[in-house]
């Protein structure tokens, strides 16, 4: 999981820095970079980081990264699925459960996921509850905290 992280911050890099057209040109920077990632491991990661195309006029298309703006949005709507389903939360050292309504831990699971908490290693999603994976030295009111910062009403 480390690495994937790694690769998506050196993607998000390289298309700040360069107007890529495809994902084979994409693909080549990765690679003088010493990644080695097929092409459906990259489609996947630029469906993540929410990649789009903008037109250069007669040249064709480079690849761009969402604004702010997209982002915020992008959260807001994480924290409505989160809320939508959520119920309350238990710690117990680097594990966390999340009891949520019935058939919605899936969309609480990919709203953690997607919220940008390094101190969430990963999240495995039941039917009403969702395992937290948290990295050493984390703790429950760590994480507590990061959410509180997201949704300011959080009841524990």
């Amino acid at each position: 999981m480390k690495e994937r992280q790694i690769r998506l911050k050196t993607i998000k890099r390289i298309i700040k820095t360069n107007r890529v057209a495809s994902q084979e040109e994409l693909l080549g920077f990765l690679i003088a970079e010493g990644y080695s990632v097929t092409q459906a491991t990259l489609s996947r990661d630029l469906k993540l980081l929410k990649v789009g195309k903008v037109s250069e006029g007669q040249t064709g298309y480079y690849y761009t990264l969402p604004g702010e703006e997209d982002r915020r949005e992008s959260e807001k709507s994480y924290v409505q699925d989160f809320q939508r389903g959520y119920v309350s939360i238990e710690f117990s050292h680097n594990l966390g459960v999340v009891r949520t309504l019935t058939g919605h831990a899936n969309s609480v699971a990919l709203a953690l996921d997607n919220l940008g908490m390094e101190e969430i290693l990963g999240t495995i999603a039941g039917d009403d509850t969702v395992l937290i994976v948290l990295k050493e030295r984390v703790s429950g009111s760590d994480i507590i905290e990061k959410l509180r910062e997201k949704i300011p009403d959080l009841e524990e």
